[in-house]
């Protein structure tokens, strides 16, 4: 009987994340560090302070974040910045 319920449960969950997804709403811890490229100083300052050959130890000192955030920022900046040349 245990076991038919656990199942009933994970059934339900699942339904409630699937209805959380479509509704736009996701769980997890947010972001230390804006990944979306848009006019906030997170996302235009690693990428041009890295241009600027500054270090990434300063720049994370700056804003306040750990390396790992940081370089996911920027991976993240350099994708986008790749799907935008490759446009026709």
């Amino acid at each position: 009987m245990a076991e038919v319920e656990r199942e009933f449960i994970h059934e339900r969950t699942l339904v409630g994340l699937d209805t959380a997804a479509a509704n736009g709403k996701h769980g997890g811890r947010p972001p230390a560090v804006d990944g979306d490229i848009s006019p906030s100083p997170c996302a235009t300052a690693p990428p041009r302070r890295r241009a600027a050959k500054e270090s990434v130890t300063a720049i994370t000192a700056h804003l306040g974040v750990d390396r790992s955030p940081l370089y996911r920022t920027l991976a993240s900046y350099d994708e986008a910045t790749k799907r935008r040349r490759n446009r026709p």
